[in-house]
C-alpha cells in the first residue's frame, strides 16, 4: 500500500498546508508548472515524482520528463501536463494511451480538478487542479490516495482556500 500526494499548478508558491495534507503520504505526485524553489522543498520533504509543465525553465526540464510512465503496486501509471481529459484528451495522448493502456492516467495544466473514470480505454484520470495563486482558478485544491495492489481508493480532495 502506498500514500499518494497528488498536486499540480504551483506557480512557484508551496502553501505550507501541504506539509499538514501530505505528512502521512509516502511520496508526492507534481503533474507540472512547478515554478522556481517548489521542487527543493517537495524533494526535502518527500520522494518526489513529476513532469514538467510549460511555464518550467531548463532546470526543472532536465530534472524531469515531458511524460513519466511507471508502475508502483500493481498500477500503471502515465503523467503529462497538458494531457486533457476523457472525451478531450490533448492531440496524442489519447493514441499514447491507447498504446501504453494505464491504469492511472495523471495530468494538470487546465487548473480544473477532475477525477473521471474513462470507460473506453479503462483508465481512471486524476487532475489535482491548481495549487498555486498564479491562474484563474478560484480555490486552489490537491488529491490525496491510496494504491493497494491494482485499486486505487480513499480518494480525498482538499481545499487549500482561495487563490
Amino acid at each position: 500500500m502506498v500514500r499518494i500526494g497528488l498536486i499540480s499548478d504551483t506557480h512557484g508558491y508551496l502553501d505550507d498546508a501541504v506539509y499538514t495534507h501530505f505528512a502521512h503520504c509516502d511520496e508526492v505526485w507534481h503533474a507540472g508548472d512547478f515554478g522556481p524553489g517548489v521542487v527543493e522543498e517537495l524533494k526535502a520533504f518527500k520522494p518526489l515524482r513529476g513532469v514538467y509543465g510549460n511555464i518550467d525553465g531548463h532546470e526543472i526540464r532536465s530534472e524531469f520528463p515531458e511524460v513519466l510512465q511507471f508502475t508502483i503496486e500493481g498500477v500503471n501509471v502515465m503523467m503529462k501536463h497538458i494531457g486533457g481529459y476523457p472525451g478531450r484528451y490533448a492531440p496524442g495522448v489519447k493514441a499514447e494511451i491507447q498504446q501504453q493502456k494505464p491504469q492511472l492516467f495523471i495530468s494538470g495544466h487546465s487548473h480544473i480538478l477532475k477525477v473521471i473514470y474513462d470507460d473506453k480505454l479503462s483508465c481512471l484520470h486524476m487532475n489535482p487542479g491548481a495549487a498555486g495563486k498564479h491562474g484563474w482558478h478560484k480555490i486552489r485544491t490537491l488529491i490525496r490516495f491510496v494504491i493497494d495492489g491494482k485499486d486505487m481508493k480513499q480518494c480525498e480532495v482538499i481545499e487549500l482556500g482561495n487563490r
